[in-house]
This record gives C-alpha cells, sequence and structure tokens, in this order.
C-alpha cells in the first residue's frame, strides 16, 4: 500500500499490476482509489451476524506522534509532540502525563471517554447519541481537584431564587400591616373613650352647677314671691274684690254686703251684711231685700241674723264669685283695705291698718280696731288684708273722733252661720 501513482497517464509506476487484480479490472485506466469501508451506526443491521449486531473488531491504538493521510489507509510519522508536565492539559479535557498511552478513539457516533486524572480509572463512556458530560450514575466517580469545576468547560447554571417565598414574604407584610392599623384604631379608640369619659364629667359638673344656681333661683323666686305678697298693694286687692261687693237696699235704709264661701246648696250665693243695715225689714216681718251694682238690681233673701255680734245671712239666686276668708286673726300693724258703698257711693275703697283686736266688751263680741276712713254706707262692707282675704266686716266708727272703725272679725261670723 505504500506503492505511488504516477501523474496523469492512468497506468502504475514500474508496469507492475496491483496484487489481487485480473481480468477486467487490471484494464481499468488511472489509479483505483483506497477501499474505505463505511462504519455503520451503531445499532445498524450486519448480515450474517447473530441478532445483526455489529462485530466487534480490534482497533489498534495509534502511536503517540503518528498520523494517517488523507484517504491512504497508512499512518506516516510527524513530529513529536512537546512535553506536557504531568497534572497540565492543553484542551477541554486534561492530558494524561507524558508517555502515557492516549486516550482510545471513539467509535463512530458514540461520545468520547472523559478523561481520568492521574493515575485514576477512566470514565464509563456516554451513551449512543448522547454528549459532554455523560449521563447516568456518577456516585462512584472519583472527585475532581478542588478549585476545578465538575465538569471542565462547563458553567453550571445559575440557581434560580424559588418564586414561592413571595407569597409568604407578602403575607407576613400584610399581617403586620394589618396589625399595626389594629393597633393605632386600638389607641385612637382608647384616646376616643378618655376624651369621652371627661366630657362627660364636665357636662355632669356643668349639670350640677346649674342644677345648684337653679335651686338658688327657685329659692329667690319663692322669697320674692313671698315678699311680693307681703308688700301690699292697695289697686291688686281692690280689683280683685270688687266685683263680690253689692250696696244693700232695706227699706229706707243703705249699707253694704259680699259675697262669701262656696255656691249656696240650692244654688245661688251666700252673702254677709250686718243685721242693722236689715235690722228694719227684719222687725217688720219682711225678708226680701235688693242687692244693687252698676245699675243692676238683684233681689236677696234675709236668711239668718245674730243681733248679739251684728251679723245677718243673705242668699240670692243669682251666682257670683266669693270671697276667701283668712284662716289666722288678724294683727296689730297689719295693712287692710275697706270697701263698701259710704252715702251710698258704690265700690269705695279706702287702706289702713289694723290698730288693735279689741275683746269683747258689754255683752258684745270681740272687734277689730282700724284707722282706715269710713262712713255711713260702709255698714256690712269687707275688711280685706295685703293676700286678698276677708279679715272682718265694718261695722261702725267712733263719733266725734277721726280714724277709728270697727269691724267684726269674720271668724265670729263663720262659727256663726257656717257658710265660709
Amino acid at each position: 500500500m505504500t506503492a505511488g501513482f504516477g501523474a496523469g497517464d492512468g497506468r502504475p509506476m514500474g508496469g507492475a499490476e496491483p496484487d489481487g487484480v485480473s481480468g477486467s479490472s487490471a484494464e481499468r485506466p488511472g489509479p483505483l482509489p483506497p477501499r474505505i469501508e463505511p462504519h455503520p451506526q451503531v445499532g445498524a443491521t450486519w448480515p450474517g451476524t447473530p441478532g445483526g449486531t455489529e462485530p466487534t473488531a480490534a482497533v489498534p491504538a495509534p502511536r503517540t506522534g503518528w498520523s494517517a493521510p488523507p484517504n491512504s489507509g497508512q499512518w506516516s510519522q510527524g513530529p513529536a509532540p512537546a512535553a506536557v508536565p504531568p497534572g497540565q492539559g492543553t484542551g477541554a479535557y486534561p492530558s494524561a502525563p507524558y508517555g502515557a498511552a492516549p486516550y482510545a478513539p471513539a467509535s463512530h457516533g458514540a461520545a468520547s471517554y472523559a478523561p481520568a486524572s492521574h493515575g485514576a480509572a477512566p470514565y464509563a463512556p456516554a451513551s449512543h447519541g448522547g454528549g459532554y458530560p455523560p449521563t447516568g450514575d456518577l456516585s462512584s466517580a472519583p472527585p475532581f481537584p478542588a478549585g476545578q469545576p465538575a465538569w471542565p468547560g462547563v458553567t453550571p447554571p445559575p440557581v434560580r431564587p424559588s418564586r414561592r417565598r413571595w407569597p409568604v414574604v407578602l403575607a407576613a407584610l400584610l399581617v403586620v400591616a394589618l396589625a399595626a392599623v389594629a393597633g393605632l384604631q386600638a389607641y385612637q379608640l382608647d384616646q376616643l373613650g378618655d376624651r369621652l369619659a371627661a366630657t362627660d364629667r364636665r357636662l355632669a359638673q356643668a349639670q350640677d352647677g346649674d342644677g345648684t344656681r337653679l335651686d338658688g333661683l327657685e329659692k329667690r323666686a319663692d322669697a320674692l314671691e313671698k315678699q311680693a305678697g307681703a308688700a301690699f298693694n292697695p289697686e291688686a286687692v281692690a280689683s280683685a274684690v270688687l266685683p263680690s261687693v253689692f250696696r244693700v237696699r232695706a227699706g229706707q235704709f243703705t249699707g253694704s254686703a259680699f259675697a262669701v264661701g262656696k255656691p249656696a246648696a240650692g244654688g245661688g250665693t251666700n252673702l254677709f251684711t250686718n243685721f242693722h243695715v236689715v235690722e228694719s225689714v227684719w222687725e217688720a216681718g219682711g225678708r226680701e231685700v235688693f242687692l244693687e251694682r252698676t245699675d243692676q238690681r238683684f233681689p236677696a233673701t234675709i236668711v239668718k241674723v245674730d243681733k248679739t255680734n251684728d251679723v245677718a245671712h243673705l242668699r240670692t239666686t243669682g251666682k257670683f264669685t266669693g270671697l276667701v276668708t283668712a284662716p289666722t286673726a288678724v294683727k296689730s300693724g297689719q295693712q287692710i283695705v275697706v270697701v263698701g258703698a259710704p252715702l251710698g257711693l258704690e265700690d269705695s275703697v279706702t287702706t289702713g291698718v289694723v290698730s288693735a283686736l279689741r275683746a269683747a266688751q258689754g255683752g258684745s263680741g270681740p272687734a277689730i280696731q282700724f284707722d282706715a276712713p269710713i262712713n255711713p254706707g260702709n255698714s256690712g262692707g269687707p275688711v280685706i288684708n295685703g293676700s286678698k282675704q276677708v279679715v272682718g266686716i265694718a261695722t261702725a266708727k267712733a263719733r266725734d273722733a277721726e280714724g277709728i272703725g270697727l269691724a267684726v272679725p269674720i271668724k265670729v261670723a263663720c262659727d256663726g252661720f257656717k257658710i265660709c
């Protein structure tokens, strides 16, 4: 196979035919191309072998420094490689120490062997179609030297952080935010409660103060009412009393009378006057008298008389407002108003004070002495205190003297007739 071929004459040099060439083959012009057997793929069918598998053929290990010329099938010696220090490589794989056997070439279509470190067994070849690094169980493979990657020339993929932590982090932040909001709201509610409590205390204090002031005002109002009641007002007294006071005409005599107490049992109004006002009619056997007021005239009947105390009980069918009698006796110095018809002049009003309370004398009952001016015609008229209550019935005055008048106490009249 080392014989050469001529240049363009189609004949072998020296005229010699190659061995084993005869017949028509010797007559073909030109050199024969080298015989190259195709290397079948792994798993291809081989005729004449059991199961059609690829027969195992011994592959001679190439020698160091030898290379095959293209399309020649021969090995030729090339230049010797340079010495490589132990433990260092020149390519992607670390090379074996100088003088060691080179790696076995990989079969066609299979992955190359991975180099082993010095003195260690080589790695198992990768499966067909696989690449570097080999796959499979590498638990028994020796470790790589420190500082070198697990697979030389291959950068491991970066480890991506797990995205499952973000929901947890967000949930934790949300819980913290909610807790902060809840705490803030609790603090605000507590502050609001304190403010409401303080407001309630201030309101209670203000209400207590207002209540105290109102109580004081009520007491002062009561006191003022008492003072106003105690204050003597003849105008107010006269306005309240005059509608219940009448002029009495009994025959040829005139005097005064006033309505008192509640309405009569059979209807009408009860009245008081002096006995000496109706004495002429009573002694004559008559019982009818007349009440006159503002051009009006009402008949009245003499019901009963008290000659000793000079009091007479009259009754009329008309309805008039009765005056209220005083529950207690008068005192000296108390102011009074006397209402009547002196000399026939109706609705006359005079004022004065109580001079004294006189005991009964000479068979006559007790009497009230006052200084209010009275004249004939005032007999039978009411004596009124500042509270608009009847305290007595005007009866007489002293002759040849001024400022001395007498009245029958109202209690004597009420006890004798039971109409008050």
